[in-house]
């Protein structure tokens, strides 16, 4: 039998689908043959529907599977629609898009099966099970529809990961995916968070799962890690059969959990590379001890996720149990140990005020980190942020529905006037982190920001398509004079300090 999986990433960022390249290689142990697709314009142009159907059967594959994220459910269904039209086989789809809204995806028609939850062991079985032309609707981890009838299974045990045969690459065109992001290769060491947020998929994974086990938090190993050995033999593995490698970075939402295993980690690195690399961490996990065990082993970036200035939104919307303190604190001991810090920021939760805004601004400034990437707030489906978005009534469902990625617009409609203001500072937002410093360019930024503010719908529709160019313009200009300011590098929602972006030209 042949699986074909489908990956797509249209309008978005270019990603490393980890869990389709555990899941080939355990299907190809197991003597299956895999194929992936990732549709993303950073890899090719999108297929129309003649030529997504022609792939398709080319690859002639006994079951084709899809791996989706909430952003890109509307596409999914698009792709979906063009091949069921065509192709009698077995449609299968997962990804966390899959965990949270299984009777959505199942009602859509579109899909003989689903799947839930990390499912490299299930989707195995269930392979060999239709392979066998046995009854697979025992199977766990699957849900499906029969009568008009949703069958949800509950899901097996999480993997151990220390079990899973290196992830496959070769599936996957990968040299060009090294290629298009710069040379910047993802890994990831280990998964699962120790925390809660509530505008992330983590919570809604580990409910599901002590539900369906009868297990508590600790009983259900969540937090799983590879061995160092692992990583530094896939570290290996990559460096001898890719070309172009300049910098790792590890996915895991928290790198930086285990200070036992940083060590441990860092040790072995420093033996086999000194490419630089990048790392989740958590101003709660993160010290002058780790910082110069990550700083010694060439980390060159350690990121944060804040998310909010406002102590109020982070803890009544966010469950996010942190004091800008910290948060100030955790970015300086980066800066200390020479490495450079990046910052996630959010901006457009339910009931944030424009008080709340301007905080995280001013703690950016205040803060001021290496870089900051900022994105509108969306509100996943299952979690309770979304929940919280429901109930007060912001969530405009046809504007979710069609929404690619988080990084352009918000799907929540507040008045307005604040509507307005987030279209504003989520155009140009550094600009108003410049403005709310003391770097040397603060009274410039102020009176650009006061200009920014001050213009109506109409002069904002006419001069807002201009601001990327200006701010490159600007961006030029004070770098000619030496003066540290922020400018829009690298994408199109990230703020990066001239200290960094002209030493890395």
């Amino acid at each position: 039998m042949k699986v074909l999986f489908i990956y797509p990433s249209a309008d978005s960022q270019l990603g490393f689908n980890y869990g389709v390249a555990h899941m080939a290689a355990i299907l190809k142990q197991a003597g299956y043959d895999v194929a992936f697709w990732q549709l993303c314009e950073d890899l090719a142009p999108l297929p129309t529907e003649p030529e997504f159907v022609e792939r398709i059967a080319s690859e002639q594959p006994d079951v084709l599977a899809f791996s989706v994220v909430t952003n890109q459910w509307a596409y999914t269904q698009r792709l979906a629609r063009w091949a069921r039209e065509r192709f009698s086989i077995p449609f299968v789809v997962g990804g966390i898009h899959t965990l949270m809204s299984t009777e959505e995806v199942l009602k859509s028609g579109l899909f003989d099966y689903a799947f839930r939850g990390e499912c490299e062991n299930a989707f195995l079985e269930f392979i060999e099970t239709l392979e066998r032309r046995a009854d697979v609707t025992s199977l766990p981890n699957l849900a499906y529809r029969r009568n008009d009838q949703i069958h949800i299974n509950p899901v097996g045990p999480l993997p151990e990961l220390r079990e899973l045969p290196p992830k496959d690459y070769t599936c996957m065109d990968f040299q060009r995916m090294i290629d298009a992001k710069n040379g910047w290769v993802g890994l990831m060491a280990s998964r699962g968070c120790p925390f809660a947020c509530t505008y992330c998929f983590n919570h809604v994974m580990v409910d599901a799962y002590k539900q369906d086990l009868q297990c508590s938090f600790k009983g259900l190993n969540y937090i799983r890690r590879f061995t160092v050995g692992q990583m530094i033999d896939e570290i290996e593995y990559l460096l001898k059969n890719y070309q172009n490698i300049r910098m790792f970075i590890f996915d895991d939402d928290l790198f930086t959990f285990d200070k036992a295993y940083v060590k441990d980690f860092c040790q072995a690195y420093r033996q086999v590379c000194d490419i630089p690399f990048v790392v989740n961490a958590h101003v709660g996990f993160f010290d002058d001890e780790c910082a110069a065990e990550l700083a010694r082993t060439n980390c060159k970036i350690v990121k944060f996720g804040v998310e909010s200035g406002s102590p109020n939104v982070r803890r009544t919307i966010l469950n996010r149990h942190m004091t800008n303190e910290n948060i100030i604190d955790a970015i300086a001991t980066v800066r200390r140990h020479h490495m450079h810090s990046s910052v996630f920021i959010i901006i457009g939760f339910p009931h944030e005020e424009r008080e709340d805004v301007f905080d995280t601004i001013k703690l950016l400034g205040q803060a001021q980190p290496g870089r900051f990437r900022w994105t509108f707030f969306f509100p996943f489906p299952g979690t309770k942020s979304h929940q919280i978005s429901l109930d007060g009534g912001y969530i405009n469902t046809e504007k979710m529905e069609q929404l690619k990625n988080f990084t352009d617009e918000s799907c929540l409609d507040f008045d307005p006037k604040h509507n307005f203001l987030l279209k504003k500072i989520g155009r140009i937002m550094p600009w108003f982190v410049n403005a709310y410093s003391d770097l040397p360019v603060a009274d410039f930024y102020r009176g650009k920001i006061e200009e920014i503010l001050a213009m109506d719908e109409a002069e904002w529709d006419r001069l807002s398509a201009s601001l990327l160019d200006r701010d490159k313009e600007y961006s030029k200009r004070h770098c000619e004079k030496g003066l540290s300011h922020y400018a829009i590098k690298y994408n199109r929602f990230m703020g990066v300090i001239s200290d960094y972006f002209l030493n890395d030209m």
